[in-house]
């Protein structure tokens, strides 16, 4: 039982065919990782002025809007303060629920917990946030209006830097008064 010589001459040519496709597939894409190579560079091989041109600067606030609610100016800095102050877990609950547009359930099933409990840290958020910015919001107002002409200090920085801040702009009121 000998095969038949024209299937084997068909089996051969086939073979040589593949063979040689693949052979072509692997040389192209040989020359192109080559071309793609020469056209490459590394970020220590770029000069100074190139490295400057491939940064970019966020303008978040720069057409800031403020609302008022209850006689206090709540602009979006101090608000994501008050968010950067919750807990961990309350921050995210938030931020994934009212940025991202998540709900409970989704969230809950992100950090393998009850919905229940998304639900409760995100409600129970909303306490905090009023207290804080009730607390900040007329000394972030009085410190925003007061420094943004000078270009100084925009009141992003510590608490204790807000509480000294604070303190300066009372003492000022009662030299102004009297």
């Amino acid at each position: 039982m000998e095969p038949n010589r024209r299937e084997f001459i068909k089996q051969c040519a086939f073979q040589k065919f593949c063979n040689t496709v693949l052979h072509n597939e692997a040389c192209d894409a040989h020359k192109e990782l080559h071309r793609h190579k020469a056209k490459e560079i590394t970020f220590s091989d770029l000069t100074l002025e190139e490295a400057r041109q491939l940064h970019t600067f966020d303008e978040y606030f720069k057409g800031e809007t403020a609302f008022e609610r209850a006689g206090k100016k709540i602009t979006p800095k101090l608000l994501l303060e008050a968010i950067r102050t919750l807990p961990e877990e309350k921050r995210k609950a938030v931020l994934l629920y009212y940025f991202e547009g998540m709900n409970d359930t989704e969230i809950a099933e992100l950090f393998n917990t009850s919905r229940s409990t998304i639900q409760y840290r995100r409600t129970s958020s909303f306490e905090l946030l009023k207290k804080y910015l009730e607390e900040n919001a007329d000394e972030w107002d009085e410190c925003y209006r007061i420094l943004k002409p000078t270009g100084a200090f925009y009141c992003w920085g510590s608490s204790q830097m807000i509480d000294k801040l604070s303190v300066s702009l009372k003492v000022s009121r009662l030299y102004a008064k009297s």
